[in-house]
């Protein structure tokens, strides 16, 4: 029997990066009244990577795998012949057999780089689902109704628009809350985009005369453009079987600000220490480069050998540093004269601008905002950046673009 604080800081750890518990007191009994809790998290291979999106909920179920509960990496081999519907415009296309077959065995090659094999079970839908006769599809379609189906964002807007949703679409949500009535599953992890879906398995468990499932909603990761979700399509994405070099290089480029969302997501770090990195970063004890570094290696680390990564790291430093870089022969260079200083120091952005080197000041707080305006080679991120006397600046705008050197 477990404690009080035992149950608490299990609750912690598993509250950690997750936007919705349905129901925490719920869990909390399945907790107390089970040493080991079934958790589902369902993959449809759909495409034959995986990527930091996927690692955020990979890395939950090991969470629940090292709290001792039994983890279950579904594929849903079955449903991805449907073809989820979440989100989507139109009727998506079915894949083939051979298709799904094929991404699930490289699903399971990179799922073990985070979650213990011996500890894992591997589930595939398709049997139980294959089994079905079709009076048992009647059956489950009775459990549902259509206006309950409707009340999904992506087909009331679809419905309204006059968009065709096909029967087998209808069913894609069906068939997902069935797989939590054959698993029996306590708990189902998922994005907030399959909230619906996994709803419905609550639903249908009840139906079936099970206890309906907890289900844990979990933020979609945001990609390294720092506006859309992860996703191979967009580019904006970090495989998880990448080399460190290449994974060590993408995680560098995000933001300052969006790193903290991967330190929530994708490590153990915890939230007190995460605070610490803000405040030293706030009273400039502390580096962005420093800290986002250390995000990098704390992610790494769960992906690759530490030798390797280390490795990496200093090859990709060796390659960016700016005193190996060969600069262009001829810079550009102003003197500015001490008008420039009469009164406070002058904004960078206000400089660049007088000089010609950028059309205005607007064009330069846009440039700064998005990641192409460089100090001595560092990416600036400061739009209020001021200048000071008797100094020497190096200032490059785009990753290959134009030099100008500034001596006050």
């Amino acid at each position: 029997m477990k404690t009080e604080r035992e149950l608490n800081q299990e609750l912690d750890i598993i509250r950690r990066g997750t936007v919705e518990i349905i129901s925490e007191a719920e869990l909390l009994e399945k907790i107390k009244s089970k040493p080991s809790l079934t958790i589902k998290a369902g993959f449809d291979p759909t495409a034959p990577d995986l990527h930091f999106g996927h690692f955020v909920l990979l890395k939950k179920l090991k969470h629940f795998q090292d709290l001792g509960h039994e983890v279950c990496f579904m594929l849903g081999d079955f449903t991805a012949m449907i073809g989820d519907p979440t989100g989507k415009s139109e009727t998506r296309k079915r894949l083939s057999k051979e298709e799904v077959l094929e991404n699930s065995k490289t699903y399971q090659n990179q799922v073990f780089k985070i979650l213990d094999p011996n500890k894992t079970k591997i589930l595939y839908n398709s049997h139980w689902c294959s089994e079905m006769k079709f009076e048992d599809v009647l059956v489950l379609t009775s459990k549902y109704t259509v206006s309950r189906m409707l009340e999904r964002d992506d087909f009331t807007k679809r419905h309204k628009a006059g968009t065709p949703i096909s029967m087998i679409e209808f069913l894609y949500p069906l068939v997902q809350g069935y797989d939590s009535v054959a698993m029996k599953a306590d708990v189902e992890l998922g994005g907030t985009d399959q909230k619906f879906n996994m709803l419905v398995g609550r639903d249908l468990q009840r139906e079936y005369g099970q206890k309906p499932q907890s289900v844990i909603t979990l933020p979609l990761l945001v990609g390294l453009d720092g506006v859309k979700k992860m996703s191979k399509s967009l580019g904006n994405y970090v495989g998880v079987t990448e080399k460190p070099i290449d994974m060590y290089g993408k995680i560098m480029s995000i933001s300052d600000d969006l790193m903290w969302n991967y330190f929530e997501l994708l490590t153990d770090l915890p939230i007190s220490e995460m605070e610490k990195r803000k405040e030293g970063i706030r009273s400039k004890a502390l580096h962005p480069k420093e800290v986002k570094t250390e995000l990098a290696l704390l992610v790494m680390d769960q992906l690759h050998p530490e030798e390797e990564n280390r490795k990496a790291v200093e090859e990709w430093t060796a390659i960016h540093n700016t005193k190996n870089r060969a600069l262009p022969d001829e810079i550009p260079t102003e003197t500015l004269d001490s008008s420039y200083f009469s009164e406070k120091p002058p904004l960078l952005v206000y400089v660049l601008s007088q000089l010609k080197f950028i059309p205005s000041v607007s064009e330069g707080r846009r440039l700064i905002q998005a990641g192409g305006l460089y100090l001595d080679e560092e990416k600036i991120t400061d739009q209020g950046l001021t200048l000071e006397p008797g100094k020497e600046y190096l200032i490059r705008q785009g990753k290959k673009g134009k030099f100008l050197k500034i001596k006050t």
